[in-house]
């Protein structure tokens, strides 16, 4: 595979007349062939042997594709929502369709230009670094309110197969400004690997609600890597709704930068069948009086697996923090599986930080006593699934938004 990957990585550059940063590339991907695929010796992936699920899941995985599109993908919109839309394939933008936005106050376009720091000693944002053909740029100016929520689709083109995929979409947030993004996965059936890294910058006193859904049933394996830096005042909400894909690892880093900023992530994980889901965080309270809360719950049927590793880091000045992590899962049958690590990283000594998690099985007692009130075994079963997942999904400050996932539980 790595022989595969120098041939790629040539055929890629040869099929640009130009491209940027080209020894910044050849850097990263010399690091990321030092390192490989991560696998369970790496202790963040020690759930999630990578290497192992990429080599059960491909034959052969081709690392260069061609970013013309054959044929348009069908898009199932999403009608409960009254918002702009922004269609990417292949993670390019290929339409936008926004009403009644002030076009000098937001800017989104495709770039080539993007940040391919080696701070990060992640090997798979080496690889992005080292292969990624576009980059997608959100731009919202200081004091601009998006009064629609933006949903972005993201669609994979019907003759990708087999094909690692290197996504990043930057978005900036100016002082003052708000917005609401939803990002829909629909990608195709094919058995692709989607490789995705994004940069949130939130500046003073902005404000951003993100919601990450992953509904629809496929075959893919994806990563997905958030960086998110809030300054003063900022606040950022964060949900994640995690169902469809065969196996994904959502992981997110958030620095708390400034006095009084605030992040709230929030997360699903809906599983049946075999599929492998993770959600793997950092926080990072780096300023003063900053806060997060945390709160993620897990529902595994068959033989699915389900991790979450969460880490909250409070820096020595970062006195008056308030953060609170938790997760939670219900093991709906005997074959699955639920790996937690839950981490405090304490150098302050005014702070407010907790963190916890639980498992169980669902309670016979609460299904005899739904059964005798007339439902079925099935129904009353579905019932506490319900409940136990409503929780989260009330964290959601957003009321359309809200309600469209009430509609993917019930």
């Amino acid at each position: 595979m790595i022989e595969q990957l120098k041939t790629d990585f040539e055929r890629f550059f040869n099929s640009k007349k130009t491209i940027e940063n080209l020894d910044l590339r050849k850097e990263n991907l010399e690091y990321f062939l030092k390192q490989g695929f991560p696998n369970k010796k790496n202790e963040d992936w020690k759930y999630s042997d990578l290497n192992s699920i990429i080599s059960l899941n491909f034959e052969k995985l081709n690392f260069f594709y061609d970013d013309e599109v054959q044929k348009k993908p069908d898009i199932k919109y999403i009608d409960d929502i009254d918002c702009n839309k922004l269609i990417l394939i292949n993670g390019k933008i290929a339409e936008i369709n926004f009403d009644q936005v002030d076009k000098q106050n937001i800017i989104i376009l495709n770039d080539n230009k993007s940040d391919f720091s080696l701070e990060n000693k992640n090997p798979l944002i080496y690889l992005n670094n080292a292969l990624t053909q576009n980059v997608v740029k959100i731009l919202i100016e200081s004091n601009y309110q998006v009064k629609k929520p933006i949903v972005i689709y993201h669609l994979l083109s019907e003759n990708l197969k087999s094909t690692l995929l290197n996504q990043k979409v930057e978005i900036v947030l100016g002082e003052n400004s708000q917005s609401r993004i939803v990002n829909i996965f629909q990608e195709n059936n094919n058995k692709n690997f989607i490789n995705s890294t994004s940069k949130i910058l939130l500046a003073r006193s902005a404000i951003l609600k993100n919601y990450k859904l992953d509904i629809s049933y496929n075959n893919n394996i994806k990563y997905l890597f958030d960086k998110i830096e809030l300054d003063e005042n900022s606040n950022f909400e964060h949900f994640i709704f995690s169902q469809g894909s065969k196996f994904i690892k959502n992981e997110i880093e958030c620095d708390l930068k400034g006095k009084h900023s605030s992040a709230f992530i929030n997360g699903i994980l809906n599983l049946d069948k075999s599929n492998h889901h993770e959600i793997k965080t950092r926080i990072n309270h780096i300023s003063e009086s900053t806060k997060s809360y945390q709160l993620i719950k897990n529902v595994l049927k068959d033989e699915s697996k389900g991790v979450f590793q969460g880490k909250i880091f409070v820096n020595k000045k970062a006195q008056k923090t308030d953060g609170y992590q938790l997760s939670k899962v219900l093991l709906v049958d005997k074959n699955t599986e639920f790996d937690a690590k839950p981490e405090l990283e304490i150098y302050a000594d005014d702070v407010k930080c907790s963190h916890g998690s639980t498992s169980g099985n669902i309670d016979e007692n609460s299904i005899f006593y739904l059964m005798s009130r007339g439902l079925s075994r099935v129904q009353a079963k579905q019932l506490i699934i319900e409940g136990f997942l409503l929780e989260v999904v009330e964290q959601i400050t957003d009321s359309e938004i809200k309600k469209f996932v009430e509609k993917q539980i019930i």
